[in-house]
């Protein structure tokens, strides 16, 4: 298990993370401290655990929003995407009506040529 120190609105921590994972802690501890940093800034007199918690309220709202997003980014794939069963019926009917109306032309045509 290694240790990883990092640095939140100025205040030093150490975290235990799995090997090989110290360089991805850094990264999420940098975008969590630019969030609160930036939080800190419009909020006068909050304690750091206050700045913590909004922080942390602020992030997991975005998450949230991103997953509703991404589920109907899904949804609407799913529904662009018709199942394979479905495709495949729906060119044969149109294939049908080509070859239909193919037959009605020519139909027409010959009766234009014996006039």
């Amino acid at each position: 298990m290694a240790r990883v120190d990092i640095s939140l609105n100025g205040r030093a921590y150490v975290l235990a993370c799995e090997d090989g994972q110290e360089a991805r802690l850094h990264e999420l501890a940098g975008l969590v401290n630019d969030r609160l940093t930036g939080i800190a800034a419009g909020v006068a007199g909050a304690s750091e655990a206050q700045l913590l918690v909004l922080t942390t309220l602020v992030m997991a709202d975005e998450i949230d929003e991103m997953r509703r997003e991404l589920e109907l980014l899904r949804k609407t794939r799913e529904l662009a995407v018709p199942d394979p069963a479905v495709k495949a019926a729906e060119e044969e009917r149109a294939a049908s009506a080509v070859d239909t109306l193919a037959k009605r032309i020519e139909d027409i045509a010959q009766r234009l040529e014996r006039a």
